[in-house]
């Protein structure tokens, strides 16, 4: 790998790198086997990657687990590297009906399960926000959402596709469905029944749980960065062992974390649109 560079002077602003935060280092490595250029900048305990994929300007790194870590990382993405947009990839357990290991979920509304500062302020809502839902950009979602689908298509995973090397059947897998909804997010792994139920009670609508989007979600308001939070679904959030989580993660995750990432790459625009549809938002 290269060696590390500088910062620049200041942040590059609306045509700045895209930041990709992987949650596991499988995810990070897969980029990085990819970027032609990488040099290595250090910032806050953390190894940032800068240069280059799909001829476009990116700057990679491990998110960290956690909420407080993963803040950290996306804070130094927009104020130190500048980003001007930031994309999330990693896995999550599955909450949603509908929701099967191995599906992909798009985050529309992100919120943070384990945030309750009553009576002062309302369940799960954000002090200072005055709402516990954090929204990206809807025209980014729906960019994402679609580029997740053609990139994980039946086509792309068929003999002689890209990712004809997963073999989903040696997992007791079916092929991915892509959803689009709210995730959430907690210092706490989920992995009861009884839990899961818990928030299954409190958010009707909640598809997946995970430890950091949420956070990452605050981060980006904050400092008004369109991003993306997107989920492969690695278990049902209960005691149940549905697959081998490293195998899972080396063989489905990663695989499809990339696809992911590079389909971004190629389908979603250098800039966000400005309004309404492409800004991050905050509702209750």
């Amino acid at each position: 790998m290269a060696d590390m560079q500088h910062l620049p002077d200041s942040p590059i602003g609306p045509s700045g790198p895209i930041g990709i935060m992987a949650a596991m280092p499988q995810e990070l490595q897969a980029l990085l086997d990819l970027m032609p250029d990488e040099s290595r900048v250090q910032r806050g305990g953390r190894d940032f990657w800068c240069g280059h994929l799909a001829g476009r300007e990116v700057v990679a790194v491990l998110s960290g687990i956690g909420k407080v870590a993963a803040a950290t990382t996306a804070t130094l993405l927009a104020d130190a590297f500048g980003v001007s947009q930031l994309w999330f990839t990693g896995v999550a357990g599955g909450l949603g009906a509908d929701v099967r290991v191995g599906d992909v979920v798009v985050a529309s509304a992100l919120l943070q399960h384990d945030l309750d500062a009553s009576p002062l302020f309302p369940r799960h809502e954000v002090p200072g926000l005055g709402v516990s839902r954090l929204h990206p950009p809807a025209a980014l979602v729906t960019q994402v959402a679609d580029a997740v689908t053609d990139a994980l298509s039946p086509r792309a995973l068929a003999p002689g596709g890209p990712l004809s090397h997963i073999h989903l059947d040696t997992l007791g897998l079916r092929a991915p469905r892509v959803h689009t909804g709210l995730i959430v997010s907690g210092d706490q792994f989920v992995n009861s029944a009884e839990d899961a139920d818990t928030l299954r009670h409190h958010l009707p609508d909640v598809l997946a749980v995970e430890m950091e989007g949420a956070a990452v979600a605050q981060v980006c308001m904050a400092f008004g960065l369109p991003y993306a939070v997107v989920r492969t679904i690695s278990d049902r959030a209960d005691a149940s062992a549905h697959v081998d989580f490293e195998r899972f993660v080396r063989s489905v995750a990663s695989p499809y974390s990339l696809a992911i990432a590079m389909a971004l790459l190629k389908e979603v625009p250098r800039v966000v649109p400005d309004g309404p549809e492409g800004a991050p938002q905050a509702h209750s």
